[in-house]
């Protein structure tokens, strides 16, 4: 089987024994590059961050800052990386974030420091950059609470210069992933190169773990030590990769990165002017889906895959009627999301199956909100979410309603049976009313260190209570509607 070959820091590296269990992270220590830190090994802090030579939704070269603690080493295969000990200029010349970093004092204890140069680094060559992107680095923790200096470094930044080599090095391309085999002691390791062998693969070993962007598995992988014999990556299928808006729908690829997705959404052009709007839903679930590292790797069909009742993915494509197109070397099929979450943690996938896209029908809901109820505002984990979607007839009543939760049940669920109660009714409080009392019993709440159960059976009646105060003021209800 073949060795493992990739750059880092401009310079080739093979590597012949690559056991999956081994994240990048570890390599990158256990070969001296021990600038890259563990944190957390769960993609929280960034201290491990590197940067890929990537590709961004538009197809242009880019530094693309990912968790080094949760890529498996064998993905990295064909590819170009760059860590902090490469950023430094000739001489040991210090890269002008570097610069901006210690001139602004935005180093105190110095673990977190070459996370924090690694995002800003990506940012600092972000196509078309002309201010400070907090997104940069908002998967980076700083326990010393050192956030002013450091931002004060960001904001300061200027343009790189014309000759900067790390520039240069983008004017060339990014390496295309190519397809891998590897077998070691730790387990075999496949990435086919197109749909077809993919399916084939999984035709002749259906038990195999899928792994798509690492961002849930790699985690299970470095904290309960969870080993597997055979590893399937998706990171070569182009066809997963699929972004395409019709009069009919909007279709998504199961493998495009959440940060591709962010991007396609508030692209304004092409005839894409708007789809953000049109998918607010979306627009408002992403922001809040962890940080820019993960959503850099993360994707929809992992999301959905894992079907964990907290995944925040789920209540905002059940809101929007999702439709999944499933495949395996048998054919492809169509299965609407409310049918595919089976029990905790379980699907109505088949063995050798796996979600190809999904399918947003169009036209989308008039009004959307996505609520996500957790210990912090940004990159936690959901005690409660929900999602809802609202049509209204031009006399006031309700034409369609689609109230989607996270949370509250072993799977993600569609409240089917209010939004049944309120179809042909006027929206009022009166329906309000109606609506929060059948909603009393919805899902079967447990309590755990997120929230007790009480607490999440409250929320569920509030937050569709927010969303009915929110379809109220928005201006978005026909006006025949304005004061029952």
């Amino acid at each position: 089987m073949a060795a493992a070959a990739f750059e880092v820091n401009g310079q080739s590296v093979i590597v012949n024994e690559v056991d999956p269990h081994c994240t990048l992270l570890q390599w990158l220590r256990a070969s001296g590059r021990t600038g890259s830190k563990e944190g957390c090994a769960e993609g929280e802090c960034g201290a491990c961050a590197v940067a890929f030579v990537s590709r961004d939704a538009e197809g242009r070269t880019i530094y693309e800052p990912v968790n080094s603690c949760l890529v498996s080493l064998p993905e990295v295969h064909g590819r170009s990386l760059i860590s902090v000990e490469g950023v430094r200029g000739e001489g040991g010349a210090l890269h002008p974030v570097q610069q901006a970093l210690v001139e602004s004092g935005g180093s105190q204890c110095g673990y977190c420091t070459p996370g924090f140069v690694m995002s800003l680094f990506c940012e600092y060559y972000r196509p078309g950059r002309t201010g400070y992107d907090p997104e940069a680095i908002s998967g980076n923790l700083c326990r010393c609470t050192g956030y002013r200096p450091i931002i004060e470094a960001a904001r300061g930044l200027g343009p790189p210069l014309p000759q900067d080599p790390w520039l240069l090095r983008l004017a060339g391309g990014a390496p295309e992933v190519p397809s891998f085999e590897h077998a070691a002691l730790g387990g075999r390791f496949l990435r086919p190169g197109h749909l077809g062998e993919l399916l084939q693969v999984l035709s002749e070993h259906p038990d195999a773990v899928l792994l798509g962007g690492g961002t849930d598995l790699m985690v299970y992988v470095n904290q309960r030590h969870a080993r597997h014999t055979l590893w399937v990556s998706l990171s070569a299928v182009s066809e997963l990769g699929r972004f395409q808006v019709t009069g009919d729908e909007i279709v998504l690829g199961a493998g495009l990165p959440l940060s591709h997705l962010e991007a396609r959404l508030a692209d304004t052009r092409g005839g894409q002017a708007g789809l953000g709007r049109e998918a607010r839903l979306l627009s408002e679930l992403l922001p809040l889906f962890s940080s820019r590292l993960i959503r850099n790797r993360a994707t929809l069909g992992g999301n959905l895959a894992t079907a964990s009742p907290i995944g925040d993915a789920a209540p905002v494509l059940l809101a929007l009627e999702a439709v999944l197109t499933v495949a395996s070397a048998a054919g492809e099929r169509r299965l609407p999301l409310k049918e595919f979450f089976t029990g905790y943690r379980k699907t109505s996938l088949r063995p050798g199956e796996l979600i190809v896209s999904v399918h947003l029908p169009r036209p989308l809901p008039r009004l959307q909100r996505f609520y996500k109820v957790s210990k912090r505002v940004l990159d936690d984990i959901s005690t409660i979410s929900a999602a809802f979607a609202l049509d209204l007839a031009k006399n006031g009543t309700v034409e369609r309603l689609r109230i989607a939760y996270g949370g509250i049940a072993e799977t993600p669920i569609r409240a089917e049976a209010i939004e049944r109660l309120a179809t042909g009714k006027p929206w009022n409080l009166e329906t309000l009313g109606l609506l929060l009392r059948a909603a009393r019993t919805l899902g079967t709440p447990l309590s755990d260190p997120r929230g007790s159960a009480a607490y999440r059976q409250a929320m569920t009646l509030k937050l569709l209570e927010r969303f009915y105060m929110e379809a109220e003021s928005s201006g978005q209800l026909p006006a025949a509607e304005a004061a029952p």
